[in-house]
């Protein structure tokens, strides 16, 4: 089943903020986002590199900053779990390190990207709590991204020195 689409946003930015819909999916929404998010850092780092998706979160991060705040100031809501389009700029973030090619990079970064999204220790905690509107719902997930991918890269060079993946 799925959620209703919220009828006082405008089409374009409820299509960004949702991630084309996949935050419409009423169960666990932003782990749906999370995995929407997938095929398009694959196509980024395979036919480009990490610098293309990197560009790509950036570009992401920007263009929902705005997406949010419409859907936010629309809807009256602090940070709706509809709103996806944060997942997929932290989720890219956190991909950063990974291989096009090396299962175990994308399972690990999803993984270690939902945990901080999920469990929000600080200061992703901190800003989810403070910082409001647009700004507010992306920049938690950007956080927990960067900390995911920091992570992902230390597992990588463990992995890459000691052949333990």
């Amino acid at each position: 089943m799925v959620a209703d689409a919220p009828t006082r946003i405008p089409l374009l930015p409820l299509g960004i903020a949702t991630w084309f819909g996949a935050g419409l999916i009423p169960k666990a929404p932003g782990t749906w986002g999370s995995l929407a998010a997938l095929p398009f850092a694959w196509a980024l780092l395979h036919f480009g590199n990490m610098w293309w998706l990197a560009g790509a979160a950036v570009l992401v991060f920007l263009v929902g900053w705005w997406a949010s705040d419409v859907y936010v100031t629309s809807t009256g809501q602090a940070d709706p779990g509809a709103v996806v389009i944060d997942e997929v700029a932290g989720q890219w973030l956190a991909l950063l390190p990974a291989s096009a090619s090396v299962w175990w990079h994308w399972a690990l970064g999803f993984a270690l990207f939902r945990f901080f999204d999920i469990v929000k220790p600080w200061p992703i905690g901190w800003a989810d709590r403070r910082l409001k509107g647009g700004f507010g719902v992306m920049i938690d997930d950007v956080i927990a991204g960067v900390l995911a991918g920091v992570l992902l890269y230390l597992a990588i060079l463990i992995g890459d020195s000691k052949n333990l993946f």
